[in-house]
């Protein structure tokens, strides 16, 4: 049986209906920023909760644009070491300044060394709801920002469709960035999603989003801006799969039932605990290896051997350790991340993983382990 780590996922209807959609787009000729890319905004605004939403062309580009527009240039801005490299550098590339913070055992941003962190700068932190999962702690960082006055961003680049008591990612902090990259949740090929629930935020990352122009139509620049628009094709594609995100949260949730089951009798990991009232949309299914175990040589053992492919960790190396933030000397200050990142595994998940793949999965585990 071969298990492939994700998988993209399109249903045979969505791809028929689809082709229609991209020869009716071709034809008119209105290749972006067209009705597409506006009925996927309203639907996505309306289903996270917020007044507003940004199509844009990158999870990436989403985050530069809403700290651009939060005027965050020399500022310095809290980040989890715990995240992908795109959310450090959106913060460089936006004129700020990255300040790492530790992480709790749930993988998200730990609300004391978020606080220890702080500086007379910080103008903005980023709270990443890593592997779909949005941390209860939310509310006290929420808390912490708000008595200092300091701006609250989630990168939901994780998170379509993920809750916390009934509220969804994307709905909590000033602003938020998703991404629907090919391997998320739900893709529309490249692109990205910003919510917030400030107008004149809203307004001004519209302007970022099209080279600084003041409107779609005219040539007056008014913000150094850039292109991050979204086509009219990705548009439709991401919509379509956006009305499909419940559907393939529930298949997601469905095998993430059978690991919770299957791996109690399997030793030497621990999944990650998933607090009461935040329900993940499993974009990933992460657990933790006892210390002693090689994780290399487990993975090795579980695609040769018992062709099963594990997902990439979120993430194998925290951000301080990376070279090219090397420079920032911050080894060793966040025991909790250099750990959790060495030891975590994810296995695979997606729409469109079966119950007996799922099975084989925790019995290779189970094998390769013993």
């Amino acid at each position: 049986m071969q298990i492939p780590a994700a998988k993209v996922y399109f249903p045979e209807e969505d791809r028929k209906v689809l082709l229609g959609k991209v020869d009716e787009i071709l034809a008119t000729g209105q290749l972006t920023l067209g009705k597409y890319n506006r009925q996927f905004e309203k639907e996505f605004a309306r289903y996270v909760g917020t007044e507003y939403a940004v199509a844009v062309n990158s999870g990436t580009s989403a985050l530069e644009i809403i700290l651009r527009a939060l005027n965050i240039d020399e500022h310095s801005v809290i980040v989890p070491t715990n995240t992908f490299f795109a959310t450090p550098a959106a913060v460089i590339h936006a004129g700020g300044k990255v300040i790492f913070a530790d992480i709790a055992d749930n993988l998200c941003l730990d609300p004391e060394s978020m606080e220890k962190n702080l500086r007379a700068d910080t103008k903005a932190v980023i709270i990443v709801h890593i592997g779909g999962v949005i941390p209860p702690q939310i509310t006290r960082i929420k808390e912490i920002c708000q008595a200092q006055g300091i701006f609250l961003i989630e990168d939901a680049a994780h998170a379509q469709g993920s809750t916390l008591l009934g509220q969804k990612a994307g709905s909590f902090g000033t602003a938020a960035a998703f991404s629907f990259y090919p391997t998320k949740v739900m893709t529309s090929g490249e692109g990205g999603m910003i919510t917030t629930n400030d107008e004149k935020l809203y307004e001004r990352v519209r302007i970022f989003r099209d080279q600084g122009k003041s409107g779609f139509e005219r040539n007056l620049h008014v913000e150094l801006g850039y292109n991050w628009r979204m086509s009219e094709i990705h548009a439709v594609v991401g919509l379509h799969q956006f009305r499909c995100l419940e559907e393939f949260i529930a298949q997601r949730k469905k095998i993430a039932r059978l690991y919770d089951e299957g791996l109690k009798e399997v030793n030497g990991l621990t999944p990650v605990q998933i607090a009461a009232g935040s329900e993940s949309n499993y974009y990933k299914y992460g657990t933790f290896l006892d210390n002693g175990i090689d994780r290399g040589a487990l993975k090795k053992e579980l695609k040769e051997k018992y062709t099963v492919s594990l997902s990439g960790e979120v993430y194998e190396i925290p951000c301080h350790l990376q070279p090219i933030f090397k420079e920032l000397g911050n080894e060793g200050d966040f025991p909790v991340a250099e750990d959790l990142c060495r030891r975590m595994i994810c296995l695979p998940i997606s729409a469109v993983t079966t119950e007996p793949e799922a099975e084989y999965v925790i019995s290779s585990l189970r094998t390769a382990l013993r």
